[in-house]
């Protein structure tokens, strides 16, 4: 795995990553169909707005409350076939979903349920197939891999949804089948991946090891570092989740106009994760960290102050960029800085932080722009942004100061899940 070759420093060249990749493309294509799916089909059935809001929350729940959880089992046995079975369990609810519709048995409840057990899956596939990436690749070419997959992330989240809806006017049986049958290719790879991974020796799932994670984090300043960046940023910079009143009171435009202001972000952030596939970050990660982030709030005051349509696009569209570079090097941080027999702990709490700071960033964007209005309220986010920055790089030097993305082991007191 520390071979410089040529061939290894080719992402394509590595057989179980390549398999990995297109298992994971498979399942996220599968899963942003099912979403756009679900709720246009329990709007049909029911047509209030409640319901939509039910689906947020029977995925949100157990995200949460079962991810440390999630991340002692991934630390625990084999990640691979955790994988296998929480897909294969998603497989099944999907395939549930797609039968139910086409017979015409399928209602709300029966709705929700099943995504409730696929979102119940995904909880305990999460840790352990981020956990699983490092063993792929050589570790140089780590933050090129990862870029890889943010790109297939981002790729299905711009046409899952827009496919899912094509294929709606046939039926919802019909997305979910053509959701199932990607579920079934991603299952089908993970299950004969080639992947070496030798778990430690059995813990009881006490306090102690459920909590090793948060423990790790607060000892190892770069982890903490990072990971906490990436909350607050989240938290301050929801400027998308206000999108509709920008759209509409200020830069004056109908649905369309909406529309290309949401898509902007994420064609933002996939183009710059087609090229961080192909180019390695090598030196100065630190300060292209920062500089991003800060990148990150500069934009979301632009798209603030803008008043027209195509300025707010650019800005929109620098912002997903910005944030993508911070992604990959903040993700290969993370990974890098943790033991394999600490990553799935480590990954469910960062997976709580993203979770809780995506949910919460919205709720405090809508709040703040009730009080003061949207304009103000995105100009607070991306200033509330660069001060971020700002402490960050000050209560965190090692991390200003960071020039490659592998550092020098450091003896992390609990590290092995003793407190």
């Amino acid at each position: 795995m520390s071979s410089t070759s040529p061939d290894a420093t080719s992402l394509f060249r590595h057989r179980a990553f390549v398999q990995f990749w297109f298992a994971k493309n498979a399942s996220s294509f599968g899963f942003q169909m099912m979403s756009v799916a679900v709720g246009w089909q329990i709007y049909e059935l029911t047509h209030r707005a409640l319901d939509l809001g039910l689906i947020g929350l029977v995925q949100f729940v157990p995200s949460v409350l079962l991810a440390l959880p999630a991340g002692h089992v991934a630390d625990q046995f084999d990640r691979r076939r955790i994988v296998t079975v929480c897909q294969a369990i998603e497989w099944v609810a999907i395939a549930l979903l797609a039968v139910f519709s086409l017979s015409g048995r399928l209602n709300e409840t029966g709705i929700l349920c099943l995504v409730f057990v696929v979102s119940l899956a995904k909880t305990f596939e999460f840790p352990a197939l981020q956990s699983m990436l490092p063993a792929l690749v050589p570790i140089q070419i780590l933050p090129r891999a990862m870029a890889a997959n943010a790109a297939a992330g981002q790729a299905a989240m711009i046409a899952g949804p827009a496919l899912g809806g094509l294929l709606y006017v046939a039926g919802a049986g019909t997305v979910y089948g053509v959701s199932a049958g990607l579920y079934l290719v991603a299952l089908v790879l993970m299950s004969r991946l080639a992947y070496d991974h030798m778990p430690p020796r059995r813990e009881p799932a006490t306090l102690k090891t459920l909590f090793a994670g948060v423990h790790f984090i607060r000892h190892r300043p770069a982890v903490l570092g990072v990971i906490s960046l990436d909350l607050f940023a989240v938290l301050l910079g929801g400027a998308t989740a206000l999108l509709p009143i920008f759209a509409k009171d200020i830069l004056h435009t109908g649905p369309w106009g909406l529309g290309v202001l949401r898509a902007a972000p994420a064609v933002g952030a996939l183009l710059m994760s087609l090229w961080l596939a192909r180019h390695a970050l090598e030196r100065r990660v630190g300060p292209i960290m920062f500089a991003s982030v800060a990148g990150f709030g500069a934009a979301t005051l632009v798209f603030a102050l803008s008043t027209n349509l195509w300025l707010s696009v650019g800005a929109l569209f620098a912002l997903g960029a910005f944030d993508m570079v911070s992604m990959v090097i903040r993700g290969a941080l993370v990974q890098l800085e943790t033991p394999d027999d600490m990553r799935g702990r480590v990954s469910a709490v960062n997976a709580i932080f993203i979770n809780t700071s995506n949910q919460l960033g919205e709720f405090e964007s809508g709040l703040l722009a009730a009080a003061v209005g949207a304009v103000n309220a995105t100009l607070v986010g991306g200033i509330g942004t660069l001060v971020v920055v700002a402490l960050w790089m000050w209560w965190f030097p090692s991390l200003r100061r960071r020039q490659g993305l592998v550092s020098a082991p450091e003896p992390v007191e609990g590290a092995s899940g003793t407190i």
